[in-house]
C-alpha cells in the first residue's frame, strides 16, 4: 500500500492523503474543507476503485468554482494511480 498526500486547486481543502492498495482506495482524509461533509466523503469510498470515484465524482462543481473537493479528489486519484502504474 502507497500513501499518497495532494494540494487540491480551487477549493477550499488545503490537501488531500489518501492510500492506494493497487486500484483500491483507502483511509482518504482532508486538511480544511467542510469537515463533515469530507469525512462523508472518506466514509463513502472507503475499498472503492479509483475508477468508481472517478466515474461518480468527476465534474462535481461546489459554488460555480468549476471543481469540487470531490472532483479534486477524483484528480488527485487519478494522478497517483498514473504514477503507481508508471
Amino acid at each position: 500500500m502507497q500513501h499518497f498526500m495532494c494540494k487540491p486547486q480551487g477549493v477550499c481543502a488545503r490537501l488531500v492523503e489518501f492510500d492506494l492498495d493497487g486500484d483500491t482506495v483507502h483511509n482518504i482524509s482532508f486538511v480544511g474543507g467542510c469537515n463533515g461533509n469530507l469525512k462523508a466523503i472518506g466514509s463513502i469510498c472507503e475499498g472503492m476503485t479509483v475508477d468508481q470515484i472517478e466515474k461518480a465524482f468527476t465534474g462535481i462543481d461546489c459554488g460555480g468554482k468549476g471543481t469540487s473537493c470531490s472532483d479534486q479528489l477524483a484528480k488527485c486519484l487519478h494522478q497517483a494511480l498514473q504514477q503507481v502504474k508508471g
